[in-house]
C-alpha cells in the first residue's frame, strides 16, 4: 500500500520543513551580532577619530557607540522591516526587522566613520596648538622663569579653559608650587601668541580638578 492512500506522513516532509524553520531562523540571527561587532568597532573608531572635540575616552566612545546602536535596533529595525515587508509580504516579520536591524547598524558604523573623518582636519589642527602653546609656554620659562623651573621643564601640565587659551604649569622643588602661564593663542599679537604668567602658583590639578575634561598631561 502507498504512503497517500494509507495518508501516512512522509518522514522526508517532517525533515524538509524542519530545515526551512532552521533556515528563516538563522537568517534571522544576525542582528545581535551585528550589534556586538559594529558596537566594538565603532568604539575604535570614536577613539580614533571622535566626530566632536579633540578626543574620545575608550570608556566614553563604548557608550557612545553602544547608545547609538541600541537607538537604531529599537527604531530603525522595526520601520526597515516594515519597508521590506511592503515588498515582499512572504518575508516574516522578525526576518525583515532582523536584515533591516543588521543592515542599519552597518550603516550606523560607516556614519560615524564619515563623520569622524570629516571631523579629523579639527583634531589635527588642535593638536598642532598644543604643541606651539607647550613650545611657547617652555621657551617663556627658559628666558624668564626661576632656576628650579627650568630644570623642570619637562613636568608641564596642562589645562584649557577655552578655545585657544591655556594654563601650563611647571612644577618645582615644591610640587605645590608652580610657576604657571596663560598661553593665548587667539591672535591678538602678529605672532599669534600671548604669554602671561599666573601669580596663582597652584597646579591644574588642584585648581581645574584631576578629571577636568579640559586638563591634558605633557
Amino acid at each position: 500500500m502507498d504512503r497517500a492512500a494509507s495518508h501516512e506522513p512522509d518522514p522526508d516532509d517532517g525533515l524538509r520543513d524542519r530545515a526551512r524553520r532552521l533556515r528563516w531562523r538563522l537568517s534571522g540571527a544576525w542582528q545581535l551580532p551585528a550589534f556586538a561587532v559594529c558596537t566594538v568597532l565603532g568604539t575604535v573608531t570614536l577613539h580614533q577619530l571622535p566626530i566632536a572635540g579633540e578626543g574620545t575616552g575608550v570608556v566614553a566612545a563604548f557608550l557612545l557607540a553602544g547608545m547609538a546602536n541600541l537607538v537604531v535596533l529599537a527604531v530603525a529595525g522595526p520601520a526597515g522591516g516594515w519597508l521590506l515587508r511592503r515588498r515582499s509580504t512572504s518575508l516574516p516579520k522578525a526576518i525583515a526587522v532582523d536584515r533591516a536591524a543588521s543592515l542599519s547598524l552597518v550603516g550606523m558604523l560607516g556614519l560615524l566613520l564619515a563623520l569622524g573623518v570629516l571631523h579629523h582636519g579639527a583634531v589635527v589642527d588642535a593638536s598642532g596648538n598644543d604643541e606651539r602653546q607647550l613650545a611657547a609656554a617652555r621657551a617663556w620659562v627658559q628666558a624668564n622663569g626661576e632656576p628650579e623651573f627650568v630644570r623642570h621643564l619637562d613636568r608641564a601640565n596642562v589645562w584649557k579653559p577655552a578655545d585657544f587659551l591655556y594654563r601650563t604649569c611647571f612644577a618645582g622643588d615644591d610640587p605645590a608650587k608652580n610657576l604657571c602661564l596663560y598661553v593665548d593663542l587667539s591672535g591678538e599679537r602678529g605672532d599669534g601668541v600671548v604669554v602671561t604668567r599666573d601669580n596663582d602658583q597652584q597646579p591644574n590639578a588642584v585648581l581645574a580638578g584631576v578629571d577636568n575634561p579640559g586638563r591634558r598631561g605633557r
